[in-house]
């Protein structure tokens, strides 16, 4: 007790030291003016958009852009890279990513278009590999908070009055592809697992 009660006090006279000497420095403090923050926020709307806008363009419905060639990358037509492709499985991977970042920058109007797309096109009906960990936080959780933001802004802003919770139901039917390779004796799942059509899935490795 005694020692970790020495560790903490030389802990809190290292940092009062450091924020002494940091206010004491003659140049003061600087922070962003409001025109320099305007100005890095529209900059950053223009990077997403130049990323964006070239994917929908020249790739979608491909999982990813391939920036060289400019052409959509779909798994198992261009060439393997081993266990990076268990990320993709040609479901449109970097739209989903994406639909929760259009609301962000209120492209509202894009977001509706965004989710008829997904509703439309997406499905989880084949035989592939996929990465448990990539296809959950960027698939599922893009679905989800899809959802989410979908239910919300047909609350408060009125808008995509067709919308019946799609985005849920294409969650639902992930998470339930993910369920065997959670069935492991240690209760550490597995890092991939294979889809198969309609659910018929018999092996996680």
């Amino acid at each position: 007790m005694a020692c970790d009660a020495l560790i903490w006090g030389l802990l809190f006279v290292g940092c009062s030291v450091q924020i002494l000497w940091a206010i004491s420095e003659d140049d003061p403090l600087e922070y962003m003016s409001k025109e320099e923050k305007e100005a890095l926020k529209e900059e950053a709307r223009d990077m997403f958009y130049h990323a964006y806008n070239a994917y929908m363009d020249n790739a979608y419905p491909a999982d990813e852009l391939m920036p060289l060639s400019c052409k959509g990358r779909y798994r198992g037509s261009e060439p393997n890279r081993g266990d990076i492709d268990s990320t993709l499985g040609n479901f449109s991977l970097t739209l989903v990513d994406t639909l929760d970042t259009l609301v962000v920058l209120g492209d509202l109007e894009e977001f509706e278009n965004a989710v008829k797309l997904v509703t439309r096109d997406v499905s989880f009906d084949t035989d592939i590999i996929v990465s448990l960990f990539e296809t959950n936080i960027r698939m599922l959780g893009g679905l989800l908070s899809g959802h989410i933001l979908a239910e919300y802004l047909q609350q408060r802003a009125d808008i995509m009055p067709w919308y019946r919770g799609e985005l849920l139901d294409l969650a639902k039917d992930l998470g339930y592809r993910f369920l065997p390779a959670f069935n492991t004796t240690t209760g550490i799942p597995y890092g991939r697992v294979i889809f198969q059509g309609h659910l018929k899935i018999n092996l996680v490795f």
